[in-house]
């Protein structure tokens, strides 16, 4: 950004021992941190008198998360009962409450759980791993996400010191209040850029509970068009439950 950003004290998640939340998941190869680049094998053509031809890597990987996504369909439909709460969710998303720790949020069906070191949950994509929400938090002695600051120097502190390497140029792209049930939510938009990608994110912190929470989802710039609106509605849906 072009003005000095004050230093702001945050109660800070630490960065997992990875550069990467999602780099147990990753394939060699692929691109570190949270934005990784799927190696993708090339989809026989039907057999025909013309020669095949080759699929691009979006169309290749349309057609693959088509069928793995049927997959979990009949999967699911084969051995789990209704779920009342799945079935309040957006068409499209699966919901996690997770009542002991207290919150809650939608995600795309489709994307996989995995475990990463350092952070509560994590669902990301099967073609394409840059698309991901991952959830952490952390105790604190604060009682509201306001007592830290103003929405855009919290948000640019936590982006530097925790979403994204020092190596990476980021950008804040836009930073703002949002109150849900009385309680203030902090929503943040803002892209980080490595040498050969650049991931485009949204991100959600909440003080609740006696701790800092901290959503995040996002995906490969080159793709944020056709996924912006479903990663609004992850963030969107970010909510503080009753915890038991």
């Amino acid at each position: 950004m072009a003005t000095a950003v004050p230093a702001v004290s945050l109660p800070l998640p630490r960065r997992a021992a990875s550069s990467s939340p999602l780099a147990a998941a990753r394939r060699p190869g692929s691109p570190s941190l949270r934005r990784r680049h799927c190696a993708v094998t090339p989809v026989a053509a039907a057999c025909s008198a013309a020669p095949p031809r080759q699929l691009d890597n979006e169309e290749e990987g349309s057609g693959r998360r088509q069928v793995l996504v049927a997959g979990a369909a009949a999967a699911a439909a084969f051995v789990s009962r209704p779920n009342p709460a799945a079935s309040e969710s957006k068409k499209g998303f699966l919901p996690v409450v997770d009542k002991k720790a207290g919150y809650s949020f939608l995600y795309p069906f489709g994307w996989q759980e995995v475990a990463v070191q350092g952070q509560d949950k994590v669902y990301k994509d099967v073609i394409e791993p840059l698309e991901s929400v991952s959830i952490n938090s952390i105790p604190t002695s604060k009682e509201d996400i306001r007592d830290l600051g103003p929405p855009d120097k919290v948000a640019e502190t936590l982006i530097k010191k925790v979403l994204a390497p020092a190596t990476q140029k980021t950008k804040l792209i836009e930073a703002k209040e949002n109150d849900v049930d009385g309680r203030a939510y902090y929503t943040f938009e803002f892209t980080a850029q490595a040498p050969n990608y650049t991931r485009h994110a949204l991100g959600a912190i909440v003080i609740a509970n006696g701790k800092f929470y901290t959503l995040t989802t996002g995906a490969n710039e080159r793709r944020w068009e056709k996924m912006k609106d479903r990663l609004h509605t992850v963030v969107d849906s970010f909510k503080i439950e009753n915890r038991i």
